[in-house]
């Protein structure tokens, strides 16, 4: 999907939750390129960064290019605490079966996310959190409890023209 399928007001840019995996991601071969991409975007003010405490807690046992990386981006994002209404979303994700008990941190994830008012999420996490199979559920548990339909994808799926500056203008950028 292009950027311009999300961007609604263009004024104003999108909250996008990135998960853990999309910092990660920036050093993994697989997922570099869409991964920088991504951040280049933030950069150039296509989306607001949303990341969460969760994110942090689990950047910390990341290696240490991923952690400066993350530390780097924090100038971009808004950081949304672990709040109660998070987590018993997360626990009503676990509770319907749509992930296991084990995977409760990839619910919290997308319930963080959700609570946060994010239009979007965007993971590497194909297993658990961008899966077809999933992505309806969660989002009828959503809409259950009073929240938003979350879009849920990969970077990839978000991500404009694949040539820097040419959708979003010809900005210089840290080294990704």
């Amino acid at each position: 999907m292009a950027l311009q399928t999300f961007r609604g007001n263009e004024n104003r840019a999108i909250r996008v939750y990135a998960d853990t995996s999309v910092y990660g991601g920036v050093f993994d071969r697989a997922f570099a390129k869409a991964s920088r991409r991504f951040f280049h975007q933030v950069q150039d003010g296509d989306f607001a960064l949303v990341t969460s405490a969760l994110v942090a807690e689990e950047i910390g046992s990341a290696p240490a290019r991923v952690q400066i990386f993350y530390r780097t981006m924090q100038t971009k994002a808004e950081v949304v605490e672990i709040s109660g209404e998070a987590l018993r979303l997360a626990a009503d994700y676990v509770t319907s079966g749509i992930v296991g008990n084990q995977w409760l941190a990839d619910a919290r994830h997308v319930a963080l996310a959700t609570a946060a008012g994010c239009r979007l999420i965007v993971s590497w996490n194909f297993k658990h959190i961008v899966h077809f199979g999933r992505i309806e559920r969660y989002n009828g548990i959503n809409l259950a409890r009073g929240y938003s339909a979350i879009g849920i994808y990969s970077p990839l799926e978000v991500i404009g023209d694949e040539n820097p500056g040419k959708s979003t203008g010809n900005r210089n950028h840290p080294r990704l």
